[in-house]
């Protein structure tokens, strides 16, 4: 027998308390909160109801984590569409499908 908890182990990864309140503030600086700030208010609101069902922080963590690491790629993902990279050999996905039947 065992007296481990028979739950979800939280992530080894524990933001400190008042790394949502950081994170939503870098959201609105960013240019583009108009889109993020809803979607990241959205997404915590989801895991913070998850949170007081399942008593459980992991949801939160999670959401934290996902969107500090939207917000460190955002200037790599900003750089690669601005080098005017050419997506013209892109394949169809329903093409290659169609290929191997």
């Amino acid at each position: 027998m065992s007296a481990q908890p028979e739950h979800t182990p939280i992530p080894s990864y524990a933001p400190s308390p008042g790394a949502p309140a950081e994170l939503l503030a870098q959201l609105r600086a960013d240019r583009r909160a108009p889109q993020w700030v809803p979607a990241f208010e959205r997404e915590w609101t989801a895991a913070l109801e998850e949170s007081r069902r399942t008593f459980s922080l992991a949801g939160l963590y999670e959401v934290v984590q996902d969107w500090q690491g939207r917000l460190a790629h955002a200037p790599a993902v900003d750089a690669f569409v601005a080098s005017g990279y050419d997506d013209g050999e892109t394949i169809d996905m329903a093409e290659l499908r169609g290929r191997r039947r």
